[in-house]
């Protein structure tokens, strides 16, 4: 099988559910500026000192604090997440909100979700613990198993039913290349019972 045609197979099992992402300007920002700008944003400032900037399209949450740093929520994908960045700094500068130069991003956290296609044998998988890593099983505290990957830097929780949540990569990239690998490695440890399709 083809690298792209692999990663796309990847893709098709597991889902990218939140982006994380940071942003900062140079400079402070006038929330009450804002908050006067644009009536539908949330600002509780004796609750929480950052105001929720939320956008339809792409459906994101900004924080944004009074010193310019900003995070973004709820992006499928880095490239949404920075555009979600850039729109909300337009908006503010259309709005008259004193803004100068682009905002710095950094993606923060990528949350996957998906399935490697079959049960996973949890109680063998720990007998044998040689995933390289380390890995944490205590059904009586949590019903899944708890594995960080070394390469790439990402944490799995893995369920017996064969679904998986991946957090911790810096790119989507990682995800992918976290998933292939956990798979080769569960089947080398003959711990996944692949359903045919």
């Amino acid at each position: 099988m083809k690298a792209e045609e692999k990663e796309i197979r990847i893709q098709m099992e597991c889902c990218i559910q939140n982006v994380v992402a940071t942003a900062a300007f140079n400079h402070p920002v006038d929330l009450g500026a804002v908050v006067k700008a644009f009536p539908h944003v949330q600002y509780r400032p004796h609750v929480f000192p950052g105001l929720a900037f939320r956008l339809k399209r792409p459906k994101t949450c900004t924080l944004i604090f009074d010193t310019g740093s900003m995070v973004c929520t709820g992006a499928k994908s880095e490239r949404e997440a920075r555009r979600a960045i850039l729109k909300v700094a337009r908006e503010l500068k259309k709005a008259g909100i004193i803004i100068t130069g682009k905002p710095e991003i950094k993606i923060q956290n990528i949350v996957a979700s998906g399935s490697l296609g079959g049960p996973i044998d949890l109680e063998a998988l720990c007998m044998q613990a040689r995933v390289g890593g380390s890995l944490m099983y205590e059904p009586e505290q949590f019903p899944g198993a708890i594995y960080r990957m070394d390469s790439p830097k990402v944490v799995f929780l893995i369920f017996s039913n064969g679904k998986i949540v991946c957090v911790g990569a810096k790119k989507e990239g990682e995800v992918y290349e976290g998933v292939e690998n956990l798979r080769r490695r569960l089947r080398e440890m003959e711990v996944l019972y692949e359903e045919m399709p």
